[in-house]
């Protein structure tokens, strides 16, 4: 199977990597990745390296970005390799490796609507800086990537992903050239060694068993707070400008 980005003649094991804004059901999506056991999985790589200065990749520590993307080549030599990773910072080693953004890993993008990721991430640290909230690191990724590769990258809406996610899991699976699994659309409940280190993060995925749709009432609202709506304003281009090229659900047969 053929998957975006790579060369055709490549026969070596694919890299999928899903960029997700924070708070956007992105870990609940490496739950069903790591339900479906044909991909090693790897958890927040990326921002595990930038917040504690180190990463696991396949039994191997590393400390900088460089080693991270070798590691992760290199275990992709022997396994298909899928990762997660969050755009609340920006990963300058990564965008400036033309060969990992294009030929060698094949990049995906799930989205969420600012005012509900700014919402969420304020509920977990009411001190979030404008940064944190992901957007314009997420789109100048994208931009890079598409730059790169012949085909448009792949964009998930989280919203969708909640409303339809057979469809949607279905239509992503089939855009990435990877076989739709059904039975991994539901889970056991429970946290995964992989991110005890930001497990408070991660409560919602530890408790769902498939991808829910959570109503919360938020303490603040993104729009009245004079801060928070200068956040809104700011990463909601970047948002609509993806949203516009989100993948839609598979149609029924």
């Amino acid at each position: 199977m053929t998957v975006t980005g790579r060369d055709d003649a490549d026969d070596g094991p694919r890299i999928i990597a899903l960029w997700g804004m924070p708070r956007s059901r992105s870990t609940a999506f490496f739950r069903m990745m790591a339900e479906r056991g044909d991909f090693q999985v790897l958890h927040e790589p990326f921002s595990n390296l930038a917040e504690f200065g180190s990463a696991e990749v396949g039994g191997r520590t590393v400390g900088t970005e460089a080693e991270l993307l070798s590691a992760i080549r290199e275990l992709a030599r022997s396994t298909p390799v899928f990762f997660k990773d969050t755009t609340d910072e920006r990963y300058p080693a990564l965008l400036a490796d033309e060969a990992f953004l294009g030929r060698d890993a094949t990049h995906t993008f799930l989205i969420r609507h600012p005012v509900e990721t700014i919402a969420s991430y304020h509920e977990l640290n009411p001190e979030v800086r404008l940064h944190q909230i992901g957007g314009e690191a997420q789109f100048e990724l994208y931009r890079a990537v598409a730059a790169r590769c012949a085909r448009p990258p792949v964009v998930i809406d989280s919203s969708d992903l909640v409303e339809n996610a057979p469809g949607l899991v279905e239509a992503y699976c089939a855009a990435v050239g990877i076989a739709f699994l059904p039975d991994a659309l539901n889970w056991r409940p429970g946290q995964r060694s992989e991110w005890q280190r930001t497990s408070r993060w991660h409560a919602e995925a530890s408790a769902s068993a498939g991808f829910r749709t959570t109503r919360r009432d938020h303490r603040v609202d993104p729009v009245a707070d004079p801060v928070l709506s200068s956040y809104l304003r700011h990463h909601l281009p970047f948002y609509e400008a993806l949203h516009e090229r989100r993948l839609r659900p598979a149609v029924p047969q």
